[in-house]
């Protein structure tokens, strides 16, 4: 009877240690086995981003070292023929792309001259950089700023103009923006997808469509080449995040004209709130389809948030993109060893504005009554409020809409929906009555945009939240009086007070507009805002953007010498 007890004891004792090792299983064991994917979900996904750009990198290798060649063998036949060339041009100070501005040069943290050896390749994604826009301008003069401070750095532009060469490409660069590059050490990788980041690909979902695009375009530049540093010019937020994704030690930088949704888009859905009479979207966040719609925006932000947030760097044109990109990306920035988000102004042919264009009281008798919109023809520039505001302007009877007021308006057309647009914008002259008051000039040389400069008094913006606004400064450098939008760039950075007193109006409605018209026809003494304005278009420089971009390259560079090391 004793051993039945003790046998029934130790079989009870070892039922309960079985059990409790089952308990044990279902209770922890198998918790862990179903979140193990959730732990060892971030390592796949890293190594299959991993693995991608290993495949990437190969299947470049090639392209990489015949671009490498190709830039060898084009600097000696640039050398032999600068040469070859008159004596008279060898040794002026000014010797074009290879003078290195000292300034720009930049700094290692102990304050020592940063080497300027560096020979890696700068990739820049500019699917549409024959466009001849501001943001254009923007690509080429960092182009230009890169050259000067790494003379042996290859920069490679990723362009969806297939029907333009390099030799036509740097051409229509001197001719429209007075730039100089240097030819051996650029060149174009022609890009098959561009269509899929075009906003009539996406005729619905049209955010999320062109940001999808956008990765299908990253992809496909970096089949053709995978880059030392990647650089965005356009507002791929999404092509940084795959850069990042494929390419762990890759700097990456983002330089942002526009944030691609913003907090004030956000907000204009709805009717109720402050800016609910703004954008193309204004007040359409009611009902179910609006309630979706928010939804749909606010994800989408997150998204673009999260993506934009992986850029090593990232540069804003203005104070007001700087505030909004802080709002969405800043969060997720917080804690990595990031840079802050810099303000680096667009350049401006500033200098070459004031030695092109007269302001003195004696060039006064040159100006016309011309009112000059500067701006490419896309509907977010809202020509239609400045031509209906003029419009309104001649009809008020003012003394200052006499018969030879004027407006000019000068602008670079990209593709038939922007042809489209100024088809329509003729229509509405007419439908005015205002033909023979108005004038289109499309794709103006910069010599015809200089003239326009000096025979115009009034400069003219319409965007509602204007990221920046080049044509603005212009206007100022130029000695005009600037009535723009009351928001954005041009009311936060550059239609300022100097001194306490104006350099220009602002206005939102079509008639604060020609309210505003009136006013800057009929000032006492227009000389004297157009000095202030001359003087306030000084911190807009070229120079002074090629010192910014440059401050903001060295740390991209360290990193790739960081990560050689």
């Amino acid at each position: 009877d004793i051993c039945a007890c003790t046998t029934t004891g130790a079989t009870s004792r070892g039922r309960n240690s079985s059990s409790m090792d089952n308990k044990l299983l279902s209770h922890v064991a198998v918790p862990l086995l179903c979140l193990a994917p959730l732990f060892l979900a971030p390592l796949l996904w890293r190594a299959v981003g991993a693995f991608l750009g290993w495949y990437l990198r190969k299947k470049t290798d090639g392209r990489r070292c015949h671009i490498r060649e190709l830039v060898e063998a084009d600097e000696e036949t640039y050398r032999e023929a600068r040469r070859s060339s008159t004596s008279s041009a060898e040794g002026t100070e000014d010797i074009g792309w290879e003078k290195v501005d000292a300034e720009s040069v930049g700094t290692a943290g102990n304050g020592d001259k940063c080497d300027d050896s560096w020979d890696g390749i700068v990739g820049f994604l500019h699917p549409f950089c024959n466009a001849g826009g501001g943001g254009e301008r923007v690509l080429w003069a960092s182009i230009r700023a890169t050259q000067n401070r790494w003379p042996k750095a290859k920069c490679v532009v990723y362009t969806g103009d297939h029907g333009v060469t390099k030799a036509a490409m740097l051409a229509r660069i001197k001719h429209r923006f007075n730039i100089d590059l240097h030819p051996p050490t650029i060149n174009f990788l022609y890009l098959s997808t561009r269509h899929w980041v075009l906003a009539s690909t996406w005729p619905r979902f049209t955010l999320a469509g062109q940001s999808f695009g956008s990765l299908v375009l990253a992809w496909d530049a970096f089949s053709l080449l995978a880059p030392d540093i990647f650089v965005d010019t356009m507002g791929y937020a999404f092509a940084l995040g795959l850069s990042k994704f494929l390419f762990r030690n890759v700097p990456t930088c983002a330089y942002v004209h526009y944030p691609t949704i913003s907090t004030d888009m956000l907000d204009s859905l709805d009717p109720t709130s402050t800016v609910g009479s703004q954008g193309v979207n204004a007040g359409q966040g009611t009902g179910t389809r609006g309630t979706l719609k928010r939804l749909y925006w606010r994800l989408f932000a997150a998204a673009y948030s999260r993506v934009g947030a992986s850029a090593d760097v990232v540069m804003t044109n203005s104070s007001w993109t700087q505030n909004h990109i802080q709002k969405l990306w800043g969060p997720l920035r917080e804690g990595k060893t990031t840079a802050p988000i810099a303000v680096v102004y667009p350049p401006v042919a500033v200098s070459e504005l004031e030695r092109e264009i007269e302001v003195s009281p004696a060039s006064e008798a040159m100006r016309e009554k011309v009112l000059l919109y500067i701006a490419q023809f896309r509907p977010e520039k809202n020509h239609e409020l400045i031509i209906e505001s003029f419009a309104e302007f001649l009809k008020s009877g003012s003394p200052a809409a006499t018969k030879d007021a004027r407006l000019v308006l000068v602008g670079s057309v990209r593709d038939d929906h922007d042809s489209k647009m100024v088809y329509q914008l003729r229509l509405l002259v007419n439908e005015l009555h205002i033909r023979d008051r108005v004038e289109f000039h499309l794709d103006a040389s910069w010599p015809e945009i200089l003239e326009w400069l000096r025979r115009a008094s009034v400069g003219v913006n319409g965007m509602w939240n204007e990221h920046f606004g080049i044509g603005v400064v212009e206007y100022q450098a130029a000695g005009l009086v600037a009535v723009v939008h009351d928001c954005g760039g041009p009311k936060l950075d550059i239609v300022v007070d100097v001194d306490g007193e104006p350099t220009g109006f602002h206005a939102t409605t079509s008639t604060e507009f020609a309210q505003g018209y009136e006013k800057a026809l009929s000032l006492p003494d227009p000389y004297a805002v157009r000095q202030r304005a001359r003087q306030s278009a000084k911190r807009f420089t070229e120079e002074e953007f090629a010192r910014r971009w440059t401050e903001q390259m060295e740390k991209l560079v360290g990193a790739t010498a960081g990560r050689r090391a």
